[in-house]
């Protein structure tokens, strides 16, 4: 049987290899200039030279120039060849220079290149059908992580998300007992506990390098007389009668999704409430072939899936479960009614009752 070879086809996907190479590379340049402050000392939106941007850095001329070449050529800055000088757009820099910004993504390029150092792990992984550990990534990951999950957590948690759970706030302002379950470095269990100083707040995780950072960072925000952080397992951490039980993009990376639901059922009073934040998925594959699926779909290969697989349980739900699969999951844990309460190009919300 012989194929025929459309040729224009060819050229065309030529043309987008060369885009994902150079994209693949931009990942690196994009940390570099995170790194050392590039993006930070172009946020005034004004022309440089690359010479006054290395000055401004303290970084080498020659380096700067190439880097900003390949940035201009990414349509990351400007450059105006009348005048030889390169400019960060001012909407660039908001989401590349400043990491208050809700829309900040820098730390999301810190956590890819992580995964992306995880390559050959992983490929062991695939002949094995072994796991890989959370804790088995470069630190990056799991600082990255923390800016990029928290520009979405400041954004959207206090303000949207919470709100819209049955009845959630009002006992979060009275004063509620909360436990957040695989709260990495603390940063919902803080931005939560800030909004409500009356309520108490434990956070769990198994990594103890994160529960580590997770108490630093409480004695730092000034809320560690009423957050704790433990080192505990998603399905066997103390405690009950907690008014909120949350999992904030975390119960897809659990090797065993249902019984940390179940453990949540039997941790939770009687008119408490489940808040289940994941990535924003459609119902079906074919629902997340574009640019969020495929950013997550990567994650997904390299990151969760293999974390997943390197615990009890090995469900490897995947960074896009999606809805219906995780309604299965919260309907096995013990949980009756669920709704989604909120979405945003990133997440979708879940709250379950008792």
């Amino acid at each position: 049987m012989s194929i025929t070879i459309d040729e224009a086809r060819v050229e065309e996907f030529l043309g987008q290899i060369a885009s994902e190479i150079g994209a693949a590379l931009n990942v690196a340049l994009v940390t570099i200039g995170d790194r050392l402050d590039l993006y930070r000392a172009m946020a005034d939106s004004q022309p440089v030279h690359a010479e006054e941007l290395a000055a401004r850095t303290g970084t080498h001329a020659r380096y700067v120039r190439e880097w900003l070449n390949a940035q201009a050529a990414g349509g990351y800055v400007a450059y105006d060849p009348s005048t030889d000088r390169y400019t960060l757009p001012a909407e660039h820099a908001y989401v590349l220079a400043d990491d208050t910004s809700p829309l900040s993504m820098a730390g999301s390029f810190q956590a890819a290149n992580a995964a992306i150092e995880s390559r050959e792990a992983v490929e062991d992984r695939f002949q094995s059908g072994e796991g890989l550990g959370w804790h088995e990534h470069h630190h990056d990951l799991w600082h990255g992580t923390e800016r990029s999950f928290g520009a979405n957590y400041r954004a959207n948690l206090v303000s949207e998300w919470l709100p819209a759970l049955d009845g959630a706030v009002e006992k979060l302002e009275a004063g509620a007992k909360v436990a957040d379950v695989g709260c990495g470095h603390g940063y919902s269990t803080i931005l939560m506990a800030q909004a409500y100083p009356r309520s108490t707040f434990v956070g769990y995780d198994y990594h103890p390098g994160s529960i580590e950072t997770a108490r630093r960072r409480a004695a730092e925000a000034g809320v560690e007389d009423r957050v704790r952080f433990e080192v505990a397992g998603a399905d066997d951490y103390p405690g009950d009668g907690y008014d909120v039980i949350a999992f904030f993009d975390a119960l897809h990376d659990l090797g065993d999704p249902i019984a940390a639901v179940r453990q949540a059922r039997s941790a939770i009073a009687d008119d408490g409430t489940l808040l289940i934040v994941e990535p924003f998925a459609g119902d079906g594959i074919e629902d997340n072939l574009n640019p969020v699926g495929r950013l997550y779909y990567g994650f997904s290969t390299l990151v969760c899936t293999p974390g997943s697989l390197s615990q009890e349980g090995r469900a490897g739900l995947g960074t896009q479960a999606g809805e219906p699969r995780l309604r299965e999951v919260i309907g096995a844990g013990g949980f009756g009614a669920v709704r989604r309460v909120a979405e945003t190009p990133f997440n979708l919300v879940l709250e379950a009752r008792p």
